[in-house]
């Protein structure tokens, strides 16, 4: 069993708990790993009945990765196997020794298996999914219309654009193609069915085109790339330490939403000039929030568990990056062009 700390009622830092069910075979290994591990505690179940047995170590954040591959990796040609991860509100006594500030700097909070299961949810076309497209794209009209600054806020929380706009990066950061095209149609449809409904809005509906919160949404600036790229490091970085997803589903939404029904109902009222203007804004918003996602994940260190799968995914990566800076540079010029 690991040494435990002085007496102490919890933590500074948020904890992970992992929980290993496994083949008495394994034990004296995984006893092996759990002792060269930076678990805080660790203790291993006796055998049971069933010829199993349990492992259950507690880390600071940031420290389960290396564990988790290794037991993947142990286990690959083994089906009887499973991994639990549960976070950890407190703990006594509490635990001695941190990391180095200058060793934990690029870690991530969360596993890359928890981010992956967060970010694959958010990446799911739903009928959740469609229905708060639906209705915040609704919100988000009647607010820009109306030039009603909280009811357009109320949309941006409900929007779930967040979702496979981040799952998108993170898949492009860990070569996952499956996810990479899950969270491509996910994030088309949603624009598509905001889209669809903010046109008819436009063409049906009486709209104070005049309103300050519609034109703004046509303002064409560098300005408005920063804080796309704020808000798309911003969402990335949040996810990666380990922060509730939706404390960050309004910075991401701001960037996306208005300006997609803004360019829906300037399309339906026959306006093509500020749809124009707003689909523009809508698309430099999007490539601005992958990249910045893209690029924090990058830089937390987030990646595929084998080498051979490191060296693919660092190699799209750097072609993904690549692709959406040329992309940003064309925009940002056409965005100077039509200023």
């Amino acid at each position: 069993m690991g040494p435990m700390g002085p007496l102490g009622v919890g933590v500074e830092a948020q904890m992970r708990l992992i929980e290993v069910e496994f083949p008495e075979s394994y034990c004296e290994r995984i006893k092996k790993y759990a002792e060269l591990s930076e678990a805080l505690h660790w203790r291993m179940s006796d055998v049971d009945g069933d010829g199993r047995c349990v492992l259950r170590a507690v880390f600071e954040s940031g420290a389960t990765q290396e564990l988790m591959d290794a037991l993947q990796s142990l286990f690959e040609d083994e089906k009887n196997w499973r991994i639990i991860v549960l976070p950890v509100e407190a703990m006594a006594p509490k635990p001695e020794g941190k990391q180095p500030e200058k060793e934990k700097r690029k870690k991530t909070a969360a596993s890359r298996e928890e981010i992956y299961q967060d970010t694959a949810a958010g990446a799911a076309l739903t009928n959740d999914f469609l229905i708060f497209t639906a209705l915040s794209t609704i919100v988000a009209a009647i607010g820009l219309s109306a030039n009603n600054v909280a009811v357009v806020i109320g949309a941006m929380v409900i929007a779930p654009l967040l979702g496979p706009v981040v799952a998108f990066a993170f898949a492009a950061a860990i070569g996952d193609l499956a996810l990479l095209l899950r969270s491509s149609r996910t994030a088309l449809a949603g624009l598509a069915l905001g889209a669809i409904i903010s046109v008819f809005i436009g063409a049906v509906f009486p709209v104070d085109f005049s309103s300050g919160e519609l034109t703004t949404r046509t303002a064409l600036g560098l300005d408005s790339m920063a804080l796309a790229l704020a808000s798309g490091g911003a969402a990335a970085l949040s996810i990666a330490i380990g922060l509730p997803t939706a404390l960050v589903g309004v910075m991401v939404a701001v960037a996306l939403l208005p300006p997609s029904a803004a360019a829906g109902m300037y399309l339906g009222a026959g306006d093509f000039e500020n749809a124009i203007r707003a689909a523009l804004l809508l698309t430099v918003n999007v490539v601005c929030v992958n990249l910045a996602a893209l690029l924090v994940f990058s830089y937390k260190g987030i990646r595929p568990r084998t080498w051979i799968e490191q060296i693919s995914a660092s190699k799209a990566t750097r072609v993904n990056i690549g692709v959406l800076v040329f992309l940003l540079t064309l925009l940002a010029a056409a965005i100077l062009i039509l200023r």
